[in-house]
C-alpha cells in the first residue's frame, strides 16, 4: 500500500503555469496524473515509469505538460506551461506497480486530488 499526497494547485490565469508535486509514502511505483472536470469521466493525463525511462502524455497536454519524477525524494512532478480554461480540473496522482495504466479503472493507488483552476 503506498499513500499519495499531492500538492501545487491553484488558481492561474489563462497562458500561465502550476507544478504540482505528489509525494508517495514508498518506492518502485510507477507514477502519473489524471484529471477530472466537472461532469466528466477522470482522464489520464501523463505517466512516468520508475527509472523514468518511459514517459506518456495524452494527446492535449504534449508540448505543454512535462512529468518528471525524483526517486530520491518518492516525488513526481507536473509542469504544467501554456495552461488553458479546458486544463480546468481536480488533478489527482495515481501510482501502480510496474506499469500505470490509461484506464482509470485499472489504478491501484489514488492521491485525494488538487485543484487546478484556469481563468479565461
Amino acid at each position: 500500500q503506498v499513500q499519495l499526497v499531492e500538492s501545487g494547485g491553484g488558481l492561474v490565469q489563462a497562458g500561465g503555469s502550476l507544478r504540482l508535486s505528489c509525494s508517495a509514502s514508498g518506492r518502485n511505483y510507477a507514477m502519473g496524473w489524471f484529471r477530472q472536470a466537472p461532469g466528466k469521466e477522470r482522464e489520464f493525463v501523463a505517466a512516468i515509469s520508475w527509472g523514468g525511462g518511459t514517459i506518456e502524455y495524452v494527446d492535449s497536454v504534449k508540448g505543454r505538460f512535462a512529468i518528471s519524477r525524483d526517486n530520491a525524494k518518492n516525488t513526481v512532478y507536473l509542469q504544467m506551461n501554456s495552461l488553458k480554461p479546458e486544463d480546468t480540473a481536480v488533478y489527482y496522482c495515481a501510482a501502480d506497480t510496474l506499469v500505470l495504466r490509461r484506464d482509470y479503472r485499472f489504478v491501484n493507488y489514488w492521491g485525494k486530488g488538487t485543484l487546478v483552476t484556469v481563468s479565461s
